[in-house]
């Protein structure tokens, strides 16, 4: 390399460093100002929401999915800002850290059968301490879904194959490049067969995938399930002690209320840096306890609103009412997953060991439809009740004051608006669609008139981008 070379070699690195160090400066700068014109605490709160979503994201991606951690924050991650933000996976021990500025930092742990929690507000020994290490069973590859992981090519009489496979390739097609679907996974089920089934490059049957609001559809049933073993009356106010006092007016809330969502409860479901459901979820020990907190705005069973919180009461009532956590752990396990054959579910849980009964559980794209298909057997499953009769129809039938007749108990439904059955949100599906659905478009349809289960799991960030409406037409006109 010549002098001349090498010179400007140098030059160039200088016009880097400034670059950066200017870019450093700046963001240095807006700190400064926000923390100026905002106070330390509000900043300090953001810190640690943005590092815990972080950190637990990168824990259940790691250590349940089976993904690259690498690969999770360059795609699953990427808007979170990299300037400030830091992170580093323990494989050995089986733990996510986060580090907003160097000085905010967040942990999340691995434990078997729990799969990860955050350690806000307690440590890595108490939250370790609740895991337990029991083998699942492993279903037979020999015997067809749902009894087993084999799945036939011979289709049913009346199913067109050319059809669904199209249906697919909706699902899968990025038509707006600016609006990526990021379609996963997809399995559509008719009269107990799967009849297609399609991964993206990265993922495949075996790939348990994260549940967000679907959960909620899983918190229902275990409700459900404490009603048939007679240990729950859900018309009676609900077990929340810290509204015992018969002068408290949430004293009236019903567990009925809770379930549809309609509990008058103040809660905000924003998911931003000041919204109640990102602080309960990733800035509390007790996702529980922080919605046991909230005043009412509204009057009792009079107003619906969508509310991750009403539904993390939810899963703190069914640990207070079996009130051992070693049966509390294994419960959705011991009652509802190994049942169904769901052998990837793991149902994750607060620092306080809650499930979040919100947001946290992962299964593969086949458990999902298996849980589809308990509801659309009507919760029997192999001759056993899992559900207690009129469940189903309960969970299904649309709660008041919805405007399009949309919301059930922790179930989305197709009915449409009261006055007007057409004017319903997918109007190409069958009005008896009922679904458990989650961010990012993740969901599991179960349609008794059609004898079908469609899941459909996945990362579409723009609210709206999946043409979900044009996708279940192609997929029920392919069906008998």
């Amino acid at each position: 390399m010549t002098d001349a070379m090498v010179f400007c070699e140098v030059k160039r690195r200088q016009v880097v460093l400034k670059s950066r160090l200017k870019r450093i400066g700046v963001i240095v700068l807006v700190l400064v100002v926000v923390l100026v014109a905002l106070g330390w605490q509000p900043v300090n709160r953001v810190l640690h929401l943005g590092s815990g979503y972080a950190a637990k994201r990168l824990c259940s991606e790691t250590f349940i999915a089976g993904r690259s951690p690498q690969e999770v924050w360059d795609l699953d991650l990427n808007l979170l800002p990299r300037q400030i933000l830091s992170w580093s996976i323990d494989e050995e021990e089986k733990l996510a850290h986060t580090t907003a500025l160097g000085i905010v930092k967040q942990t999340a742990a691995w434990r078997p059968g729990l799969g990860c929690s955050l350690t806000y507000g307690t440590s890595v020994e108490e939250v370790r301490a609740m895991g337990y290490d029991e083998p699942r069973k492993k279903l037979p590859v020999d015997q067809e879904w749902p009894a087993g992981e084999s799945v036939s090519e011979e289709l049913p009489a009346g199913v067109d194959g050319a059809a669904l496979r199209a249906a697919l390739d909706i699902a899968f097609q990025d038509p707006d490049p600016t609006k990526p679907l990021h379609t996963r996974a997809v399995v559509v089920v008719y009269d107990g067969k799967i009849v297609a089934e399609r991964y993206a490059p990265g993922f495949t049957k075996d790939t348990p995938l994260l549940s967000w609001s679907m959960a909620k559809s899983v918190t229902n049933t275990l409700i459900g399930i404490l009603v048939r073993e007679g240990k729950l009356d859900i018309h009676k106010p609900a077990p929340v002690p810290e509204w015992s006092d018969e002068s408290d007016p949430r004293h009236a809330i019903t567990t009925d209320a809770l379930l549809r969502m309609s509990s008058g409860l103040d809660f905000d479901e924003t998911y931003g840096a000041f919204g109640d459901a990102t602080k309960m979820l990733f800035v509390s020990k007790s996702t529980g306890d922080y919605a046991a907190t909230r005043p009412l705005a509204n009057k009792i069973g009079e107003h619906w609103y969508y509310s991750s919180g009403d539904t993390n009461l939810l899963t703190r009532m069914i640990r207070h009412l079996l009130g051992d956590d070693k049966v509390y752990h294994r419960f959705a396990r011991d009652e509802l997953f190994d049942k169904i054959g769901a052998s990837t579910a793991i149902f994750e849980t607060d620092p306080s060991g809650t499930f979040v009964g919100s947001s946290f559980i992962y299964m593969t794209a086949r458990d999902w439809a298996r849980f589809g298909q308990l509801y659309l057997q009507d919760g029997v499953w192999n001759g056993e009740r899992i559900l207690p009769e009129g469940w189903v129809d309960y969970s299904c039938k649309v709660t008041p004051n919805t405007p399009q007749g949309e919301y059930g108990a922790q179930f989305w439904l197709n009915r449409g608006e009261p006055a007007d059955s057409a004017n319903r949100r997918y109007p190409s599906a069958p009005s008896d669609l009922c679904a458990a659905h989650g961010f990012e478009a993740q969901w599991v349809a179960f349609v008794p008139s059609k004898k079908a289960v469609v899941v459909r799991l996945g990362m579409t960030r723009e609210r709206g981008a999946f043409p979900r409406d044009k996708f279940y037409k192609a997929v029920f006109d392919a069906l008998p």
